[in-house]
């Protein structure tokens, strides 16, 4: 079992995921994108991690790493999206990625579709819970896929394609130490959203629990599926 994690700044990394997968005796391949390029291939699951640019940006390796996600999910490869990665796995399934009403920022209570309800993986879990986001942008459902969940400000916060794609708005991976570098590593956008680094980890931290438990469970679902 091969899984590939791309990652797209050095500080948000896979965190629990890579706990998940620890702990079934699965080791990570980490491809540092914008610095390496993207790898051969997504492996038998593909991480796509999130990162402080936009996949409307001109840069080369955002164009190469967007037909390579296209590509791996026309293959029928497993994958997870998160924040960026949701963001990418939705341009490339042709679906417009732009500016949100505002910055989410911290723990956000989102809500299940019927479809959600009804899915392997949050279908599992409560029908109202937050999670933890940090992200400006929002996207349209992209053809041929399914809404999970949704929230106040970005009616789309979770996505299905086929079986075994997740694109996801919110952070189920996020440790307190990612949550240390993102307030450090990006601290005007708290500056934008008028919160403070206190605020954020303090409503965070009793919540994150909860976000690994659905995080080991998706790990779990999309390893069993690709047996």
């Amino acid at each position: 079992m091969r899984v590939v994690c791309l990652q797209h700044v050095s500080f948000e990394g896979p965190g629990v995921f890579a706990k998940a997968l620890a702990k079934r005796g699965v080791s990570l391949e980490y491809t540092l994108v914008p610095k390496d390029g993207v790898p051969q291939d997504g492996g038998d699951l593909l991480i796509v991690m999130g990162g402080p640019m936009s996949v409307n940006d001109s840069d080369k390796w955002i164009a190469e790493e967007t037909a390579f996600i296209r590509s791996e999910l026309l293959a029928g490869t497993s994958m997870i999206g998160v924040c960026l990665g949701s963001q990418f796995m939705a341009r490339a399934l042709g679906a417009t990625v732009r500016s949100g009403k505002t910055l989410e920022i911290g723990m956000t209570p989102v809500r299940l579709t019927d479809v959600g309800k009804q899915d392997p993986v949050f279908g599992a879990g409560p029908e109202h819970f937050p999670v933890f986001e940090w992200h400006g942008e929002v996207f349209d459902l992209p053809k041929d896929c399914v809404s999970l969940a949704g929230s106040d400000i970005a009616p789309l916060q979770a996505f299905r394609y086929g079986d075994r794609a997740y694109g996801l708005l919110f952070h189920l991976e996020m440790e307190e130490n990612g949550i240390d570098s993102l307030c450090q590593e990006c601290a005007p956008d708290l500056m934008k959203a008028r919160l403070t680094e206190h605020q954020v980890k303090s409503a965070a931290r009793p919540q994150l629990p909860q976000l690994h438990q659905t995080a080991d469970r998706l790990i779990g679902h999309l390893l069993q599926s690709n047996r």
